[in-house]
Formats: C-alpha cells, sequence, structure tokens
C-alpha cells in the first residue's frame, strides 16, 4: 500500500495561525488589515481546503469535514469582510453576524463530539472553539459596551484556541519526525 503523508498538520497550521492572528485583532492588539484577510484566503481557507482534500483521500471523514468546512468558513469570512467594501454586497448588521457565528458554533460543538475518542490536545482544540464561537454570538448580540467586553474576552479565548492548534499541528509533524513522542499530544489508550 502507498504510503501517504499526513496532512493533519497542514490543516491545524491553517487554522490555528489563522486563528490567533484574527483574534489579536479580536483582542484589540492588532488592528484588521489587508495581513489578516489574505491569511484568512489563503493559510485559513485554501490551505484548509486541500488539507481536507487530502484527507478524504486517507478515508478519514472527521478530518476531511472539519478542515473543508473550517476552510469554507475562513474564505467566506473574507468575503463578508471586503464584498461591502467593493460594493459588490452589503454589509450584515449584527444580528446577521450573529447567526453566521451561531452556526458555526452549533456545528462546531457537534464536531466536538467526534472528538472524544481522539487525542486530549483535539479535544481542547474544538471545545475551545465552541466557547469562541458563543463569545462571538454574545459580542454581536448583546448591548454596545458589554459588547467591547465579550468581544476582547472572545480574542484571548481565540488566542489560546488558535495556539493550542498550531501546538497540534507541529506535535504532530515533530512526533513523526522523531518516530516517538516528544510533544504529548494526550492520546487515547482505549
Amino acid at each position: 500500500m502507498e504510503k501517504t503523508a499526513n496532512p493533519a498538520p497542514l490543516g491545524l497550521l491553517g487554522f490555528g495561525m489563522t486563528t490567533v492572528l484574527l483574534n489579536l485583532h479580536n483582542a484589540g492588539i492588532i488592528p484588521l488589515s489587508a495581513m489578516i484577510l489574505a491569511m484568512g484566503a489563503m493559510v485559513g481557507g485554501a490551505a484548509q481546503v486541500m488539507a481536507g482534500l487530502l484527507e478524504f483521500r486517507r478515508g478519514n471523514t472527521f478530518a476531511t469535514t472539519a478542515f473543508t468546512a473550517y476552510g469554507a468558513f475562513w474564505i467566506s469570512l473574507v468575503l463578508i469582510l471586503i464584498l461591502p467594501r467593493t460594493g459588490l454586497a452589503d454589509k450584515p448588521d449584527d444580528l446577521a453576524m450573529g447567526w453566521y457565528l451561531l452556526l458555526w458554533g452549533v456545528f462546531t460543538a457537534f464536531m466536538t463530539l467526534g472528538t472524544w475518542r481522539s487525542n486530549r490536545v483535539l479535544q481542547f482544540v474544538f471545545a475551545s472553539l465552541t466557547v469562541l464561537f458563543a463569545l462571538l454570538v454574545l459580542h454581536k448580540w448583546v448591548d454596545t459596551e458589554t459588547s467591547k467586553t465579550f468581544g476582547h474576552i472572545a480574542g484571548w479565548e481565540g488566542i489560546i484556541c488558535g495556539s493550542s492548534a498550531i501546538y497540534l499541528g507541529m506535535a504532530e509533524v515533530v512526533n513523526e519526525q522523531f518516530g516517538r513522542t516528544v510533544l504529548p499530544i494526550g492520546e487515547r489508550t482505549a
């Protein structure tokens, strides 16, 4: 049988690095700029979609669904931010963005169930992403002053979530290269 490379690190790093960058903005540390949008389209979007398609070839339904869906999330988010500036579409209001984020949060909560038989770090990535979407919904749906607080909390929580995905992606690369566990990920034994 032909040995294929593990595409999961590409997807995890694409998700993680883009999530950290966007949430540095949400936490108020850096402005929203072309850098974040380009990273969202290419690394968060295109690289994750590629990883998902490669996982399809390996027969991994969970990873195929996760990477292609979240890749599409990043591409759609970039379009939501860019299209109104081009005049091709109206900017969604906070109520609409809250619904968009809520749907992604529900999807993520169900995907979290799929991690229960996986390693602990992947469980943390998905559980913390579910929390992140909940905080972002609150950021869009509560009054202005409280909204700002939820936005900053979401930013810091998103940095943690994205960092955990970066760690898992790098752990998979490093552990495979060394042929042993160098960076622990909390493997399930049963």
